[in-house]
């Protein structure tokens, strides 16, 4: 996802990389990289991401041409990963991870300010945490991705006794028990 220059100071570009597990609707991570983006900033924006996970084995992506630089390629191969691609031009080919980047894009980058690369990715951090833990998904039947332990037990509020959580720094309210 490539963010606008006006974002930042005007000299500084920026571009931001979602990782997605389709199957579950969650966010694995973000990363940033402020600057020019060139195949080795890929694919360390990659590793960032998927260092913080167990591996996977296929990878859905377009046809960026950083996505065909050598080193990106070496770097599958490396992390034992089958990369699949999309149909050139068709985002419908790749309809859960563009409804992602529009949900990012609306619901919350449109929506909040930042400062830094370091502060885009600490609020896109706490955007993860809110969409993984709180944000119920309809494609998965009203389910969370991520609903944390299965030992915790889940609360349930009731008309007559519930209170207000504050999400990504007041930018989403959740009704819970009191």
């Amino acid at each position: 996802m490539e963010l606008p220059n006006s974002w930042f100071d005007g000299s500084t570009s920026a571009a931001a990389m979602v990782v997605m597990d389709q199957y579950a609707r969650r966010i694995v991570g973000f990363a940033v990289h402020a600057g020019v983006l060139d195949g080795q900033a890929v694919c360390c924006m990659f590793n960032s991401i998927i260092d913080r996970t167990k591996s996977t084995r296929y990878l859905s992506s377009d046809n960026d041409p950083l996505f065909r630089f050598h080193q990106w390629n070496a770097n599958l191969r490396i992390l034992e990963v089958t990369e699949v691609r999309t149909v050139p031009y068709v985002p419908l080919s790749h309809p859960f991870v563009e409804r992602l980047i529009g949900t990012i894009r609306w619901e919350f980058l449109d929506q909040i300010l930042f400062w830094s690369v370091a502060d885009l990715e600490r609020k896109l951090l706490r955007f993860k945490d809110y969409y993984n833990r709180e944000r119920v998904h309809q494609w998965i039947g009203g389910q969370l991705p991520d609903p944390g332990p299965a030992d915790t037990a889940l609360n349930i509020a009731y008309l007559d006794n519930y209170r207000w959580k504050s999400c990504c720094r007041g930018l989403y309210q959740l009704p819970i028990a009191a």
